[in-house]
């Protein structure tokens, strides 16, 4: 039973939950995932064994609960900048072992995925950019020797944090430019400045707060790493019918 209001994701991962445990117990879909619920709702029923579902209950209300709040927040998200060209994505920064589900969590509450492993896209972030400019690297030269081997038509993005440095990284050929936790006005004059040349991301320091204000600069992207790093778990309980 749903405790709160929120989106649920995890729902067939539940249903393996208790099928692993116990393959003769039945369970059926009753709120798909990507669905708005609200209290007192029932996403699903299990029959069966009570010893073998209350073996399975913990580990398949972890999953559908942590799932479920990944999806409700990010629905929080993709509402607050809705109407804006700007899509909501997550990070990397996923539980370890638990990527693919988290990510999945993500799109089933109207967001998008980023990389989901180092090899969707090269991503030169401020550390890599420090150690190649102690060796009097330019930014052209930088951005060359990351295509070098890297497969035709991967995706190059540069993470930046002034203005110069977009503008510098956009005429180097990235492909697209992270802004990483600038204020507003410095996002907005940085995409002002880059005229659509390549995409934008607006990342770090991004809130339910703040997150219209940041889709109003212009920018293409907005990636949290909050969405999966700190999502609160939505309520979710089994009660048995006995």
């Amino acid at each position: 039973m749903v405790k709160a209001d929120g989106v649920v994701a995890g729902i067939t991962v539940a249903g393996q939950v208790f099928h692993k445990v116990d393959p003769s117990l039945r369970f059926e879909v009753l709120i798909e995932d990507g669905t708005r619920v609200k209290p007192g709702d029932i996403v699903a029923t299990v029959s069966g064994s009570v010893t073998s579902i209350l073996k399975a209950e913990r580990v398949a209300l972890n999953f559908l609960c942590r799932l479920s709040g990944i999806a409700t927040q990010t629905a929080r998200f993709v509402e607050r900048a809705h109407g804006l060209k700007a899509a909501i994505t997550d990070t990397r920064k996923t539980t370890p072992g638990l990527r693919l589900l988290e990510k999945y969590a993500v799109r089933a509450g109207g967001g998008h995925n980023h990389r989901l492993h180092l090899g969707d896209g090269i991503l030169i972030k401020d550390n890599h950019l420090a150690a190649l400019r102690a060796l009097g690297m330019s930014f052209k030269e930088i951005v060359a020797k990351a295509r070098q081997n890297a497969p035709r038509g991967l995706r190059l993005e540069v993470e930046v944090n002034t203005l110069q440095d977009a503008l510098d990284a956009a005429d180097a050929g990235a492909d697209i430019i992270m802004l990483d936790n600038m204020s507003i006005e410095e996002m907005r004059r940085a995409v002002g400045a880059l005229h659509g040349r390549v995409k934008t991301e607006a990342s770090g320091g991004v809130t339910l707060d703040n997150v219209r204000q940041v889709a109003e600069t212009g920018v293409d992207i907005i990636s949290i790493g909050a969405l999966t790093h700190s999502p609160k778990a939505l309520d979710i309980s089994l009660e048995l019918g006995l």
